[in-house]
């Protein structure tokens, strides 16, 4: 029997943008069975709010489009090993200004933020960043202009970060998720014709789990990955072929 993967992030700090629900919440969990002090944030104030028990968490209610509240929770880490800027939004209303640029605040210009902010202490630790971007990242969503453009420009980010940083012993990576089944796709999963023609596009048939993308970010922060940065880990069951 081949032996399963396991991470060991004993006493390291972790924060986890976005890690109430989806995506986020799985590589929370993930760090914090392996043994991590894990800090997540949200935008309810409170974090029995969520649907989800969080009570394992260190909570931060941070609202991402409001640049004074970033930086007021990089200021709230003295140490840190790995940062993981999860957190983001989509919209109908990207075609409009507001929309659009709220989109962009909060997708790419708040992980730019917290994560020059938090740099020092990432240095001291040699510590790692791991971006959560998008199939977007690479291809076209015309419905989501702002979308695709944040999760473009966080690729883009990735790779300057870790060429600036690599010699200061910071890692910067990126994991990019196609379909993943999550409340954000509920609406197209909901009944069996949709999913199958979100499923069509895809040629394992089938959507990711949000673990999958976790076990993905987790390798990505560990030790096993200390000569890898400036890459792009697509997570999609083969989407990026069609």
């Amino acid at each position: 029997m081949t032996p399963a993967i396991t991470f060991d992030f004993s006493a390291k700090t972790v924060l986890i943008t976005g890690g109430t629900q989806g995506i986020g919440l799985a590589i929370a969990n993930g760090f914090r069975q392996a043994g991590a002090y894990v800090h997540i944030t949200g935008t309810r104030s409170e974090p029995r709010l969520y649907e989800d028990d969080l009570s394992q968490f260190t909570y931060h209610s941070v609202d991402f489009a409001d640049p004074i509240t970033t930086q007021r929770l990089a200021s709230e880490f003295p140490n840190l090993d790995v940062l993981v800027n999860s957190a983001g939004t989509a919209g109908r209303d990207e075609h409009e200004p507001a929309g659009f640029r709220r989109t962009i605040e909060v997708n790419l210009i708040a992980p730019a933020d917290l994560s020059f902010a938090l740099f020092p202490t990432l240095k001291a630790s040699r510590g790692c960043i791991v971006n959560v971007g998008s199939i977007a990242s690479f291809l076209s969503l015309r419905r989501t202009p702002a979308y695709t453009v944040s999760k473009t420009g966080l690729l883009g980010l990735t790779r300057t970060m870790a060429d600036r940083w690599a010699i200061e012993g910071v890692r910067v990576n990126l994991v990019a998720p196609g379909f993943v089944d999550t409340r954000m796709i509920s609406e197209i999963t909901r009944s069996p014709e949709s999913l199958a023609r979100l499923t069509g596009h895809v040629p394992s048939r089938t959507l990711g789990q949000p673990e999958d993308v976790a076990h993905a970010a987790m390798f990505l922060a560990s030790p096993e990955a200390r000569y890898i940065t400036e890459q792009s880990l697509v997570i999609d069951g083969g989407m990026m072929l069609r």
